[in-house]
């Protein structure tokens, strides 16, 4: 009897987190679409402008102004539509990167609901909503969440045997980031080496022949990147100014990796928490679609090391490394569920999960605040945004405070309850290893009845 009873005070308490997770699931993206300012970049405004009345006019207009694809933009076309009929076209447009993050969300739910505990799952949808560098991006219109959404799901959907929509949805991403074409072949080049097949690499054909037709049809030509004789501002940095893939890959390297202010040790620290040894929480499929998250990461990383512009431009962390947040986020979950760690790897974790809210509080509140200092006298101290903590975006609004309204304050709140519930597991872990440690250290180190002269 007393068996039975447990057995139903467990299942409601399962249902109470069930409801309690969904609910800080469709509260953040409440608090995403309502309570952070959105904007949309000119450019892909009038980008989506032109692709708008060139469907309308049966003509393409010019589409060369800037170096920035349209293979991402051309899927918001159905809210220019929308928004001559209710708001605006800009203030639709403006949240089309929300629809593209909120759709990878439902995505990512279908495909893992029956391949792993549904309680890390939601765990892990929360941490992308509350604790990741998405709440930053989706207050501009800039091309790297429809790269991140759609490479993440499609290489996670091709793990799980949806092999073509898979496919079809990686190549999409691609083309909107055509120098993630790296990330591409790395992910390629693994599946033809674990499947012994040669038509993988046709795939990555398929890539390049996507990413050629858009820049002739954007450009006038297949083999122009519109990138020919692009060069940044020329500053105290000894590789400034210089074009292309100028900048020594060994530099770029540390930089994206370590770097305060663009570092994804900083930005991405689930990246550190690894899985391997954590089979028994999540199927092998799932683990095998992790690992092309990371393939396609480092072909990204070995890619922008050599860019002149590693670093983003003027923006609030590693722009182009957003995907990364999606194995971070995912890493960070799997050992929130693990209860069989040790105490320096609960202490790990909790200082993982404690840095990773941090890092979404200060995207959606903070962003580049008091960093004008970045953008002054033709960039020419930009680099200290890249490299000094006390300018880096993450730590700069310790150093300089800013009032903060009801939104930033309602942000905060919602974050803080995302760290108490994701943290809870761990503290009573905590509670029952910290004692022991103590007392094995204290028989140690401090029994000084047994010291000698």
């Amino acid at each position: 009897m007393l068996s039975k009873l447990n057995r139903k005070t467990a299942r409601e308490q399962s249902v109470l987190c069930m409801l309690f997770e969904f609910g800080l699931i469709f509260a953040g993206l409440f608090l995403l679409l309502y309570m952070i300012p959105h904007s949309i970049n000119i450019f892909n405004y009038v980008r989506v402008q032109n692709l708008y009345q060139s469907i309308v006019q049966g003509k393409l207009l010019p589409l060369s102004f800037t170096q920035k694809p349209i293979t991402g933009p051309i899927f918001s076309i159905p809210l220019w539509l929308f928004g001559n009929w209710y708001k605006s076209p800009g203030w639709w447009c403006a949240r089309y990167n929300f629809l593209v993050f909120s759709a990878g969300l439902f995505f990512i739910y279908r495909l893992l609901r029956n391949q792993m505990n549904k309680s890390t799952l939601r765990k892990f949808l929360i941490i992308l909503i509350a604790a990741s560098m998405f709440p930053n991006h989706l207050r501009v219109t800039y091309h790297e969440v429809f790269t991140a959404i759609m490479v993440g799901v499609g290489l996670l959907a091709i793990t799980l045997d949806y092999t073509y929509s898979g496919w079809t949805a990686v190549i999409l991403g691609v083309g909107n980031t055509p120098a993630s074409l790296v990330g591409l072949g790395c992910v390629v080049l693994k599946q033809a080496l674990d499947k012994k097949r040669w038509r993988y690499f046709l795939l990555l054909v398929v890539g390049v022949l996507v990413i050629c037709a858009e820049q002739w049809i954007r450009e006038g030509y297949p083999f122009t990147t519109g990138y020919e004789g692009d060069v940044g501002w020329m500053t105290m940095m000894p590789y400034s100014g210089q074009p292309g893939f100028s900048y020594p890959f060994f530099f770029g390297l540390l930089s994206i990796l370590f770097s305060f202010g663009r570092g994804l040790v900083f930005f991405a620290p689930g990246l550190l928490l690894f899985l391997k040894n954590k089979l028994h929480l999540i199927s092998q499929q799932v683990y095998d679609g992790y690992k092309l998250w990371i393939y396609f990461l480092i072909g990204m990383v070995l890619v922008y090391s050599k860019w002149w512009g590693w670093y983003g431009g003027v923006f609030w962390g590693p722009r182009f490394f957003l995907f990364a947040s999606i194995p971070a986020s995912f890493a960070l979950a799997v050992h929130l569920q693990d209860r069989d760690k040790s105490l320096m790897a609960n202490l790990f974790t909790l200082a993982v999960l404690g840095w990773s809210v941090w890092l979404g509080v200060s995207g959606a509140v903070f962003d580049q605040y008091s960093l004008d200092i970045c953008v002054k006298n033709n960039f020419a101290l930009e680099a200290l945004c890249w490299y000094v903590p006390e300018f880096s975006v993450l730590f700069r609004p310790f150093v300089v405070t800013k009032p903060l309204c009801m939104h930033n304050l309602t942000i905060m709140a919602y974050c803080l309850v995302v760290f108490i519930y994701l943290a809870a597991p761990l503290f009573k872990r905590l509670s029952k290893q910290l004692p022991a440690k103590l007392a094995a250290l204290k028989a140690t180190y401090l029994d000084f009845g047994n010291w000698g002269y």
